[in-house]
């Protein structure tokens, strides 16, 4: 499925392996990624639906080698789990990393895992155990890419539906590439349906909505001795 709009042309990313579209398909809440050492590698994450009548959905995902021109949609991350809120992201070595929420059909816990691919977004493998990385629903996923005390750590943030129950908008810290998440700490001001981003000094920004916009700042997340930053 290729389409023209004027000087953009758009092609289609789940489809099946002759690059054709799937009749009942249905996806949606897509995030991309691109491998910053090579711009024709890029992944991205979906929900995936089994089909256009169902509410089920699971982890799905696509990778493209020829900058975005063919795509391969391989599957899902595990068959038959309840997946939603999909983030991708890449490190300054060209590793992809995909945050998913998982929960039960009744959405009575919203706890997030981590996956991370060393082939293109090829393969995934799980770094964190199910539901270790704790978080929670609307999470955002950023990466320390500095040369600072901070270089590869991961922070995320959620909406205050979380892992814990605690109800407070929250951010979490890994130190080491995605394995194991320290505990959660309120975000001032609760800043929720945001996203995260580090600057070039290693201090991690938080943008979301509260009472009103908000934009915080933690210029010591990158420490990994502080807890929690």
């Amino acid at each position: 499925m290729i389409s023209v709009h004027g000087p953009f042309i758009s092609h289609q990313v789940n489809v099946d392996a002759s690059g054709n579209n799937i009749l009942g398909d249905a996806a949606n809440e897509c995030t991309i990624s691109v491998d910053p050492t090579d711009g024709n590698k890029m992944t991205i994450g979906w929900r995936q639906f089994n089909d256009v009548t169902s509410n089920f959905r699971q982890g799905g995902w696509g990778f493209t080698s020829d900058a975005g021109l063919t795509w391969t949609f391989p599957g899902v991350l595990q068959d038959n789990v309840f997946r939603s809120d999909p983030v991708t992201n890449s490190d300054e070595v060209g590793n992809f990393f995909y945050l998913s929420l998982q929960s039960n059909v009744n959405q009575s816990f919203f706890c997030d895992d981590l996956w991370r691919s060393t082939n293109g977004g090829q393969s995934w493998v799980e770094r964190s155990p199910d539901q270790g990385a704790g978080g929670g629903d609307k999470q955002w996923l950023t990466i320390d890419k500095t040369g600072g005390p901070g270089h590869g750590f991961q922070y995320q943030a959620d909406d205050g539906i979380n892992c814990d129950n605690n109800f407070f908008v929250e951010f979490q810290r890994c130190t080491d590439g995605g394995v194991t998440w320290q505990s959660p700490i309120e975000i001032p001001q609760g800043p929720i349906y945001g996203t995260l981003d580090v600057d070039t000094n290693g201090n991690v920004f938080v943008g979301g909505e509260g009472n009103t916009f908000y934009c915080v700042r933690s210029s010591n997340a990158q420490i990994g001795v502080v807890p929690g930053g």
